[in-house]
């Protein structure tokens, strides 16, 4: 018995290395859609080619983007988004299906290199308060069995990206690290499960959070210069939290039995607007910080020298994400919405980024306050919550790039962000006395008034929840008008 056990597991290791050797080395990306305007698919796929990117995050597994990814050469992660995690841990058919659909029908018919399929996005986070934690070890099972009937076993592997607050250490050192209490049991049913299957431990960390949430935080603690003093740890010197944090997880791996199970940086980035610490800058210094030291250098982290298996958070900025964590949400991206470099950024090539080509942008005109305006009028505080309700308005505030703009500043800021969103229609920039289109560019300093690009944001269901917001909008100010 044991020597067959011996056998199955040289079997496994044999796989996994050949699985290992086809894979590409460099930095990945996450690539998310939660936006009014994304570029197309074909326009992305070309972005990442253009700065040698061959791997890319998915949050779901949507197929026009899947079709733009045929031939490309390009490494992928698909995923499943974690309200589908009750439907396949329930049913072992509708695993089959999802395979079948998402995975099989593309790998088949064209040639995508699907690597791995992420079950559910940070499902056990606190905020989350056990919704997903039934869910997600059998959601994660059927897949694995439904890849397993297809013959894709070998060739895709399954994982579960989860939050860095899975673990914890009881003081400031790594080797004090292990599975967060209440859900210690469960993480080690998952991880064997990954273990047996040949599959990654994949974790997002975010330096910015510690800094984000933690006032008194050491600032270079969170980069990579070396910051002083470092945390000695039975030998192991941390000068950086990323080392820190990863290391914890290597420990509450070990601690448990889990010594060679593959480690994935799932999300790692910083953001560039929304906060004090959320700027150009500083997320120059941290992603060319990370890229230097972990890909270029190969350096590793002192558990666990050598190459890291990383994705940047993220490719492209999302202005329809969520703003509950924070408004720096919609600032991640390396680029702007339009495909735009942000900053110098070498990806371990000579050259900084590559900009997007072929991208179309609206006419060079915007939305802004009238000069005449009265700042007193009733209408100013409804309207400009309006816009920014319906816009995104995450520019303004202290300490963001938009921060230094005075009153009618912020007001024409927000009014372009809703003409700009809503495409320019001539109804968008209706707010009653108040609005007036210009020619003439009102950016200033850091703060930029952007212009629209052209897409088909247009059609489909959100389209038409566009479309419904515009009619209603027309209809309130034309019974403003109306009372007044």
């Amino acid at each position: 018995m044991e020597g067959e056990k011996s056998s199955i597991f040289f079997v496994l290791l044999f796989l996994n290395v050949i699985w290992l050797v086809g894979s590409v080395s460099g930095i990945g990306v996450n690539w998310g859609i939660q936006s009014t305007h994304p570029l197309p698919p074909s326009t992305v796929v070309k972005l990442l080619k253009d700065n040698g990117i061959q791997r890319v995050k998915l949050f779901d597994a949507d197929p026009d983007i899947l079709d733009a990814m045929k031939k490309s050469g390009i490494q992928v992660m698909v995923g499943i988004p974690n309200d589908m995690l009750y439907t396949l841990a329930n049913s072992v058919q509708a695993a089959e299906k999802w395979v079948s659909k998402n995975v099989s029908a593309h790998l088949s018919s064209g040639g995508v290199d699907i690597r791995y399929v992420a079950v559910g996005n940070e499902p056990f986070l606190s905020t989350y308060n056990g919704t997903y934690e039934s869910t997600t070890l059998p959601a994660l099972q059927n897949i694995q069995a439904a890849l397993t009937k297809s013959g894709l076993s070998n060739r895709v592997k399954v994982t579960v990206p989860l939050n860095a607050d899975v673990y914890q250490s009881s003081s400031e050192k790594p080797s004090d690290g292990d599975f967060r209490p209440d859900i210690h049991d469960l993480m080690l049913q998952i991880v064997k499960f990954l273990s047996q299957n040949g599959a990654p431990f994949t974790v997002n960390i975010y330096p910015f959070i510690s800094l984000y949430s933690d006032p008194n935080f050491p600032v270079d603690y969170a980069f990579f210069n070396g910051y002083q003093p470092a945390i000695n740890d039975n030998g192991k010197n941390y000068d950086n939290v990323f080392d820190a944090n990863h290391d914890t997880l290597v420990w509450a791996l070990q601690k448990n039995g889990f010594t060679n199970v593959p480690i994935i940086i799932g999300e790692i980035g910083w953001p560039t607007d929304g906060d004090k610490n959320a700027n150009l800058q500083l997320a120059q210094r941290f992603n060319q910080g990370f890229v230097s030291r972990y890909y270029v250098s190969q350096k590793g982290t002192p558990m666990r020298p050598g190459p890291v298996d990383a994705y940047l958070f993220s490719l492209i900025d999302e202005d329809n994400k969520s703003i509950r964590p924070g408004n720096f949400e919609r600032h991640w991206g390396i680029f702007y919405f339009d495909g735009q470099p942000k900053y110098q950024l070498s990806l371990g090539q000579s050259k900084g980024l590559v900009a997007a080509s072929g991208v179309d942008y609206l006419a060079k005109k915007w939305c802004v306050l009238k000069p005449s305006a009265n700042l007193n009028d009733d209408q100013v505080a409804p309207s400009v919550a309006y816009a920014c309700e319906n816009a995104d308005c995450t520019s303004l505030g202290y300490g963001t790039s938009c921060g230094n703009l005075d009153v009618k500043g912020n007001i024409s800021y927000a009014f372009n962000s809703y003409y700009q969103i809503h495409d320019q229609l001539d109804s968008a920039c209706k707010f009653p006395g108040l609005s007036m289109i210009t020619d003439k560019d009102p950016s200033v300093g850091t703060c930029k008034f952007r212009i629209m690009i052209q897409t088909d944001s247009a059609e489909g269901i959100d389209g038409r929840i566009w479309f419904l917001r515009k009619v209603f909008f027309v209809l309130l100010l034309y019974i403003i008008t109306i009372i007044m």
